[in-house]
């Protein structure tokens, strides 16, 4: 239990580190913009070699569709609620499709590291080290995107710092439930995680990298694809 909330507390810190950074100084658009479009492509890498690929594996294409469409549309409705609160208040929903979607993949996806950790599979430093290098530009364009619409370093800091807790914990979730759950229902969670992902992706991080790093961002995303991939590979 321990081992798991150690290697959860790891990967989810990035979130809050993120936070900070984007805090810390007043970063161009430009470098945000390159920080997401490198984050997309760990995503991506993530979802198709750490997500998606062992769903297929340990459970049957049934249980990864189910979990890849109810994963899709939950995002989009949280993203529709945040947008339709953000109006209704007269403020800005400004990063918080990000911070959305870090918490909506990332429940499932270090459920899925503590059902690994569990189940004797040992650690999966790939998966670690993508959870790490993906929420780190989420965290990073979210903060630096609601800095700037006007919300205190507070509520920035105790925002992401509640997501890193929520994701920290869910590895303990995974631990505690490894036991007692089907290989479809594990399936399932890797489903989820890449629904939520790819809908988070195309809908918010992808638009936003393209837009502050103009034809720079098709790069790094290449670049955080080839890392992300590169590790799943070695880890596999």
């Amino acid at each position: 239990m321990l081992e798991a909330l150690g290697w959860g507390a790891l990967a989810a810190s990035s979130l809050v580190v993120g936070a900070v950074l984007a805090l810390v100084r007043t970063w161009s658009a430009t470098v945000v913009g390159l920080v997401l479009g490198f984050g997309a492509g760990a995503l991506i890498a993530s979802v198709s070699f750490e997500l998606a690929e062992e769903g297929l594996r340990i459970g049957s294409g049934y249980a990864v569709a189910a979990g890849l469409a109810l994963g899709g549309v939950t995002y989009f409705i949280a993203d529709r609620l945040v947008e339709r609160w953000g109006g209704r208040s007269g403020g800005s929903s400004a990063g918080a499709p990000l911070a959305v979607g870090a918490f909506l993949d990332g429940i499932p996806e270090q459920a899925v590291l503590g059902i690994g950790i569990a189940s004797g599979e040992g650690v999966s430093a790939a998966l670690v080290v993508a959870i790490f290098a993906s929420n780190l530009p989420e965290a990073i364009g979210s903060a630096a995107d609601m800095r700037s619409a006007g919300r205190s370093r507070r509520s920035v800091i105790v925002l992401w710092t509640a997501v890193a807790v929520c994701c920290t914990l869910a590895t303990l979730g995974g631990t505690a439930l490894a036991d007692t759950v089907s290989s479809d229902a594990q399936a399932f969670v890797d489903g989820f995680a890449a629904g939520a992902l790819l809908t988070m992706l195309i809908d918010s991080m992808v638009p936003e990298a393209k837009e502050k790093a103009k034809d720079w961002a098709g790069l790094a995303t290449v670049a955080g694809f080839a890392l992300a991939a590169g590790l799943s590979l070695l880890g596999g």
